[in-house]
């Protein structure tokens, strides 16, 4: 197929979505309902752990880069400080992070993932990548990474804007 037939065949398509519905003339719609939905698939594969998948974001960073400040933390997952703040000492008093003042600053409190929360991620890992699959598994596979790839892109593009900036590296 050309790049013209192409475009044409995916307006035609396109017409046909908006005529179901002006919802699907808006991306913001689009993407907070795609969310909606996987964080459903999430908790659905993943319900035995009691995990929400902000926790699971939170306790993978710690897993992945260490003991860190909670306002670090928060703009490794692109989370404003308070919900880390609320969510923290829910994870603590399960036993899965550890938290400390720090000796250099009493305010700034540190935290690192425990032993019990590295297991919990490693036997979560499984069953978070199915909740992952599922959410794309409707697209055909040599459209998967073309997907993934364009999300990358508008969160890149977009992360400055954001209140809470992604810490990207």
């Amino acid at each position: 197929m050309s790049d013209t037939s192409d475009s044409s065949f995916v307006q035609a398509e396109l017409a046909q979505y908006h005529a179901r519905s002006a919802l699907f003339t808006r991306p913001g719609f689009l993407i907070r309902r795609l969310h909606q939905i996987h964080t459903w698939l999430f908790t659905e594969e993943t319900q035995a752990f009691n995990i929400t998948p902000v926790q699971y974001s939170l306790l993978t960073a710690l897993a992945e880069h260490g003991e860190m400040d909670q306002n670090t933390l928060a703009y490794e997952i692109g989370l404003e400080r308070t919900s880390v703040a609320e969510v923290l000492p829910r994870l603590e008093a399960r036993g899965v992070v550890e938290r400390q003042q720090a000796e250099h600053d009493k305010r700034v409190k540190l935290v690192k993932i425990s032993r019990k929360g590295r297991a919990l991620v490693k036997r979560m890992a499984e069953a978070a990548q199915r909740a992952h699959d599922r959410t794309i598994e409707q697209l055909p596979p040599e459209e998967r990474e073309r997907f993934m790839l364009q999300l990358i892109k508008l969160v890149e593009a977009h992360n400055d804007s954001s209140v809470v900036p992604l810490k990207l590296r």
